[in-house]
């Protein structure tokens, strides 16, 4: 027998259980994979709280690399032995070991260890889509992106340098601004004393920026649409601090003909060309020079402190479980 992480019902840290589980052999178009690093993402506090309804009894976690152990009828493009990672659903990330679909999951170069691939898949990716398709950055121009010390937001500020942009963050303590200047932020503001608003505004001499990037949600939604220049793009892809509610189309008009959108790394990678295209823009970036920094390691059973200590926005960069 093998474990994974289980709930039984959607809640608080306290519902994860660490469980014996039966993984069956891998069905057509399935691998089973033997995990050896587990991604910890905001979006499992989500599933876990019941944000994102789930079917009881349900795993948790959306990302992980390993070995591929068996294969099932039809895969043609791996082999047992493969170094693959994976940032997909359906949620179960949380496991010693698990069976995928082999079409969302990635072969591994030789330059990525298996914990770099866990720390950055899905964040990773995240970062791809939304510098690169959902608003395409430009080199030149002045970005806000929200929870700069983040995981995303490491990656994305190390991202954004290498395209030319000048990139102000916004953190909640003076060592995350040092966190996030280290890796290529030009203005970290401390948003627990420094009105994010003015300091954008300030910073642009009045003209705001083109685009937003926030996950943060309830908490900064009305002061990123005052950051936006007209015309510009909000993009809110996570909820930190709680979901937008009563959202208002009319504001989008009064503050200068926005663009608001919610996208999702799921639909984005839908398509196994576009999964494989955004996993090799990633690849090329990690070697080209983004660092990927695991601040945290926590063994797999002990997911309830991770999940206390990333809701309590005790941790920077990535975490990762080790099975």
């Amino acid at each position: 027998m093998t474990h994974a992480i289980v709930i039984q019902k959607q809640g608080g840290p306290e519902e994860m259980r660490w469980t014996e589980v039966d993984v069956s052999a891998p069905g057509p178009g399935q691998v089973r994979l033997r995990q050896t690093a587990v991604g910890l993402n905001y979006i499992d506090c989500y599933h876990r709280s019941g944000l994102y309804p789930l079917e009881m009894p349900a795993g948790i976690g959306m990302e992980a690399a390993g070995i591929v152990e068996a294969m099932g009828d039809g895969v043609s493009d791996l082999a047992v032995g493969d170094r693959v990672a994976y940032a997909s659903g359906p949620p179960g990330s949380y496991a010693e070991e698990r069976n995928m679909a082999a079409n969302r999951v990635v072969k591994l170069p030789d330059s990525i260890s298996d914990e770099t691939a866990a720390a950055m898949m899905l964040q990773g990716m995240t970062t791809q889509y939304l510098i690169r398709s959902t608003y395409r950055v430009k080199a030149g121009e002045t970005i806000l992106f929200h929870a700069a010390a983040g995981g995303v937001g490491l990656i994305a500020c190390q991202w954004l340098k290498q395209l030319g942009a000048t990139v102000i963050g916004t953190v909640g303590s003076d060592e995350k601004a040092e966190l996030a200047k280290a890796h290529g932020c030009d203005h970290a503001i401390v948003y627990t004393r420094e009105n994010f608003v003015d300091r954008v505004k300030e910073i642009t001499d009045g003209a705001g920026v083109p685009v937003v990037y926030d996950s943060v949600g309830a908490d900064t939604y009305p002061g990123s649409l005052d950051c936006l220049a007209p015309l510009g793009m909000m993009v809110s892809f996570g909820n930190a601090s709680g979901p937008i509610k009563n959202f208002d189309p009319g504001l989008l008009a009064a503050k200068g003909s926005l663009y608001f959108t919610r996208p999702t790394l799921m639909t984005y990678t839908e398509k196994r060309e576009d999964l494989v295209a955004s996993a090799n823009d990633l690849f090329a970036a990690v070697e080209k020079g983004v660092k990927i920094e695991i601040n945290q390691r926590y063994a797999l059973k002990d997911a309830e402190q991770a999940h206390r200590d990333l809701e309590g926005r005790k941790t920077t960069g990535s975490t990762i479980f080790l099975p």
